[in-house]
């Protein structure tokens, strides 16, 4: 499936401004103001400034919340991606409920309190984003994540995500009998993705620290719907639903 834009002049923009730049400017930017982060239960609010918004928006981090302090703006980060700024970019600090700045192993433990498979889908997020997709919650499709190749006003979203594991966990009910992937597939096609499962594998490293992402590997398998009808049309024998990406 090829990217869906949004208006002409959209894939020209993109391409004039490449995410991997942008990401870059806030990164650099977040350094030299050196921004702090406050985490509150689920996720982190950032307070920023007018450049900072700017590019948080055009990098597709976090999303602004509305407040009555006109002269202030805010910005709320998910797990995943205020890991990724943390950990991955060394562009933030975060700072806990006790006043003290959090270092990655608290964060670490902090974060995966709060969400058990943590280690796993902040696995997954960063190798997406490492490739330069914009990754966004996908709970509103019934996965884990979906993924633009740019910023969600010029393109619509391809792959809707699901992140599974090697080995018995609570990511691994899904997909396990063949109903869980026709309807999952048949919803990603009615909303024109395709179903992109990430399986990680751990291999035996834990998660007691974030130093384990290192050991941790990941397999990218797209499927799709097989189409009788037009593989007969083109007279072609069928293809394979499932390939790497």
């Amino acid at each position: 499936m090829k990217p869906r834009w949004k208006g002409k002049g959209s894939q020209a923009k993109a391409n004039a401004d490449p995410m991997s730049k942008i990401v870059s400017q806030l990164q650099s930017s977040l350094i030299q103001s050196e921004t702090r982060g406050l985490l509150s239960s689920c996720s982190v609010l950032v307070e920023v400034d007018a450049e900072l918004a700017d590019l948080l928006n055009r990098s597709c981090f976090g999303r602004p919340r509305i407040t009555a302090q006109e002269d202030k703006q805010w910005f709320q980060l998910d797990m995943e991606e205020a890991f990724y700024l943390c950990f991955s970019l060394k562009c933030l600090k975060v700072i806990g409920e006790d006043g003290y700045i959090k270092s990655n192993e608290e964060l670490w433990d902090y974060l995966k309190s709060k969400k058990p498979v943590f280690p796993v889908s902040y696995k997954v997020y960063s190798h997406l984003r490492h490739k330069n997709w914009v990754v966004r919650s996908g709970l509103q499709y019934g996965v884990d994540f979906v993924a633009y190749c740019h910023h969600p006003v010029l393109v619509h979203s391809e792959y809707a995500v699901l992140v599974l594991s090697e080995g018995d966990n609570d990511l691994n009910g899904r997909l396990r009998v063949w109903s869980d992937v026709h309807c999952t597939v048949r919803l990603c096609g009615s909303v024109a993705k395709t179903l992109l499962t990430v399986i990680v594998n751990s291999n035996n490293q834990g998660a007691n620290s974030p130093s384990c992402l290192e050991h941790y590997t990941v397999e990218e398998q797209t499927i799709t719907r097989w189409n009788p009808e037009r593989s007969r049309e083109d007279q072609t024998g069928p293809k394979n639903g499932t390939k790497k990406v």
